[in-house]
Formats: structure tokens, C-alpha cells, sequence
């Protein structure tokens, strides 16, 4: 068997932070074991449906390097459902239903009132032919309701253990609506089914569904896949938050996070694992396993990728970033820079202080007069080996300064700020002649 996980989104909008999650760990787990990892496009809701939403799908699923082996278009397959639909209508596992919305709802209001679950009481069931002849004469149309067989239902799911339902408490889900149109449900289960899939990865709020989902497999006659839930994302405050539903790629994107930043925080909340910046995603992948994983609900947190995003920053090569840096910033330069960096984007800023110009620094008496014997001694020293070391060097035995009255009022002088990148390396790349007007002015 190939583990073949699949992804399926609505193209109704953009991907979010929990739709990400539940990509990358069905991604993830299919790279664990050597697998498939498949990308559906659940489009049959045509009115909501736009092709924009693909595309932006695709691209985000780039960005983050999730890579599917394949891919399904809903709306290309309504020749497929409409050949099992009147399969399991022929053999009675779908009935037409002529309720109407204000008929349910008065008779769910109804069994609320006796103290009962508004389950669907089967009402359709009762129908001859010729009432569902004069109703059809009047205009009704049906919908349709998937019949479940009252047993017990039960699976054992890959993170919340054993599960089981009691099918006799739940109502007949309707899988087509009155104009033809699908539900989620049964399409769904048909894919599954025609795509091979072994695991469906998805949320605990689809717990429910899989219990509908496992008799639609039998009807099929077809062995049902392995399902994980996972529980769902909270926000920093530890609640559901409405915000996580507007967090989407473009968010990131523009804030400065790094794919692995992302992928590397999103793999391991929820479960029992540390959260580390692997660059790489391959520790990530070898150490994945649904039993690492709790029920309780991953805290996503904004400051926490931040910070992570820090620390793969300061582990990505020049290669991997040239294209987002400033023109002519080299090798040497980003080395020297990275670990002074929360986002590829401040390397710019550090390169206009680097390249100039910059203001001149607001020194007291005492380190302008400093600053001038400071030009001195930087342009009597060798630039060609390493210069800060010989300007501090001389500097030192000059004047008897060290420490912070040494350090200080150079970096002011030669940066205009008071923390930054190690001197060392950012005195050659700011270079002997911007050094000596930067000295010059600062003593001025």
C-alpha cells in the first residue's frame, strides 16, 4: 500500500494559518512514509468558486515548498458522483426527501420542546408514490438524504484513539440539495475512493462527518482510509480566534516570515515535540508521527514565529536570499549582517548604513576629541588584514579607554547606532574612506 494523504481545499477564499496546518501535516506525514501527497479542489459550490482562489492555492503551497504528486478538480468529476448517486439510490442507500426548510425547522423546535435531539424523524420514508407524485405536481423538488443503517459506528483514530457513534442519534445527512447541487459528504468519500487514499488528515470539527463518511465507504463497498483530527488552532490567548481565519500567506509573506519559519512552528504545536528553526525540512518530516500529537489545542502564537523566524534567518546562505537582497550586497556582507536580522528585509536597512550616508553622530566633548585621534590611527593602520582589531588596538594604547568608552562612541561614529552586526565584520565592508569621513565628521 502507498500512503496517499490529500488536501481539500474550497477555492472560496484564500488559504488561512489552520488550512496551512492541516496541508503541511498531510504533506508531511506522506513524505514520512514514502507516499503521495495529492491537492483536490473542492469546487463544486459554483457560485463561490473562483479560479483566482486556485491559483492563489497553488502558489501559497509553493511558497511553503509543499509540492503535490497530483491533482483533482471537483467540477470535472459531477459525470463520476452522478453515476454513484443513482447507484445508491438504486439500491435504496439514497432517498428523496420533500421536506421544506420551514417544515424541519417547525419540527425541530418541536422535539427540542419535548426534551429531545431534533434528529430527522424519516418523514420521506413514509411517502408512496403517489404522495411523492403530488407533491412533485405542486412543484416540490427533493433533496436527497444519505439512509443510515442504525448500528453502532466506530474507527480508531490516529490521535484521538478510539471513536464510536451511535448512528440511530444522528439524522440522515442530506447529500444533494432540491437543485441538483452537491454537499461535501458523499463527493468527497467518492474521491477518496477513486484517488487511493489511505489517511485523511483533517480537523476535530469533522469528527462527525467521519461517522457519516465511514457507511458512505460501505455502501461503496469500498475499505475505508485511516483518519487523524486534529485539534483545532488557538490564538496566543488561548481561544478560538477569528483572527487565525484572516492569517493567510500574504499576511506572512508581508510581515518577513520564511516558509520554514512557518512550516517548522506549524509542525510541531499540538504535539509533544519541541519547537526548533529547522531551515531544513527534514528533520521535521523523520521525527513526524500522529502519536506525538494531544488533544488539546495547539496555541498559535505571532511573537513565537517572530522569534523562531529570527533564528532561521540567521541560518539561511547567501544563495538562498541574493534575490531579496541590495544590489551588490555580497556573501561576506550578508555573513556579516544575518545575525543582527529578524527579516531578510532589515539587510536592507543595514546596507544603507553600510553604504551611506548616515548622520552624523551627536557625541559629548569628550568623544568628538576621541573620534579625532580615532581618524588618525584608522588611517595609519593596515585595511587589507583586519581593521577593527588594529584601530581598537592602537586606540586602546592611546588613550587608555576600553571597554564601552572604547567600543562606543566608534560604533556611533561609524554607524549612527548603538547596537548592530559585529564591528569586525562591518568595518571592511563600510571601508577605509567612508570610515575616515564618518570619523572626521563625528570629531567635527
Amino acid at each position: 500500500m502507498t500512503v496517499t494523504t490529500r488536501f481539500a481545499p474550497s477555492p472560496t477564499g484564500t488559504l488561512h494559518v489552520g488550512n496551512i496546518r492541516t496541508a503541511l501535516h498531510n504533506w508531511m506525514f506522506a513524505k514520512a512514509n514514502g507516499g503521495r501527497f495529492l491537492l483536490r479542489i473542492d469546487d463544486t459550490d459554483r457560485a463561490r468558486s473562483e479560479e483566482r482562489h486556485v491559483e492563489s492555492i497553488r502558489a501559497d503551497l509553493a511558497w511553503l515548498g509543499l509540492a503535490p504528486e497530483g491533482e483533482e478538480r471537483q467540477s470535472a468529476r459531477f459525470d463520476r458522483y452522478d453515476a454513484v448517486f443513482a447507484d445508491l439510490v438504486a439500491r435504496q442507500w439514497i432517498y428523496p426527501a420533500y421536506d421544506t426548510p420551514e417544515e424541519l425547522e417547525l419540527r425541530r423546535k418541536v422535539l427540542l420542546g419535548r426534551g429531545l435531539p431534533p434528529i430527522y424523524e424519516r418523514t420521506a420514508l413514509a411517502l408512496s408514490d403517489a404522495d411523492r407524485a403530488a407533491l412533485e405536481a405542486e412543484g416540490r423538488r427533493p433533496h436527497w438524504r444519505f439512509h443510515l443503517d442504525h448500528v453502532p459506528i466506530a474507527w480508531d483514530d490516529m490521535i484521538r484513539g478510539p471513536q464510536r457513534f451511535d448512528a440511530a442519534t444522528m439524522s440522515d445527512p442530506v447529500v444533494r440539495r432540491a437543485d441538483g447541487s452537491w454537499l461535501y459528504l458523499l463527493p468527497s468519500v467518492i474521491d477518496d475512493v477513486d484517488m487511493g487514499v489511505t489517511h485523511v488528515v483533517r480537523g476535530e470539527d469533522h469528527v462527525s462527518n467521519t461517522a457519516l463518511q465511514l457507511q458512505m465507504f460501505q455502501a461503496m463497498g469500498a475499505a475505508p482510509p485511516a483518519f487523524a483530527h486534529e485539534a483545532l488552532l488557538t490564538g496566543a490567548e488561548g481561544k478560538l480566534s477569528k483572527r487565525l481565519g484572516s492569517l493567510g500567506v500574504e499576511h506572512f509573506r508581508g510581515a518577513g516570515i520564511e516558509p520554514q519559519a512557518l512550516v517548522a512552528l506549524l509542525a510541531r504545536i499540538g504535539t509533544s515535540d519541541p519547537v526548533e528553526p529547522f531551515a531544513d525540512s527534514a528533520p521535521l518530516i523523520a521525527s513526524f508521527d500522529f502519536a506525538r500529537f494531544g488533544r488539546a489545542p495547539a496555541r498559535f502564537d505571532e511573537a513565537e514565529l517572530a522569534q523562531l523566524n529570527a533564528r532561521i534567518v540567521h541560518q539561511l546562505a547567501h544563495e538562498a536570499v541574493a534575490g531579496r537582497l541590495p544590489e551588490g550586497m555580497t556573501s561576506a556582507a550578508w555573513d556579516a549582517i544575518r545575525p543582527n536580522l529578524s527579516t531578510v528585509a532589515e539587510a536592507a536597512d543595514w546596507w544603507r548604513v553600510v553604504k551611506g550616508p548616515i548622520a552624523p553622530a551627536d557625541l559629548l566633548p569628550e568623544d568628538r576629541a576621541y573620534c579625532a585621534q580615532a581618524a588618525e590611527a584608522a588611517a595609519a593602520i593596515d585595511w587589507s588584514a583586519d581593521p577593527w582589531p588594529a584601530l581598537t588596538g592602537a586606540l586602546k594604547e592611546a588613550t587608555g579607554r576600553k571597554g564601552k568608552p572604547l567600543f562606543l562612541p566608534l560604533r556611533l561614529a561609524l554607524t549612527g547606532r548603538e547596537h548592530g552586526p559585529d564591528m569586525a565584520a562591518l568595518l571592511p565592508l563600510i571601508g577605509r574612506e567612508r570610515a575616515l569621513d564618518r570619523l572626521d565628521a563625528a570629531a567635527a
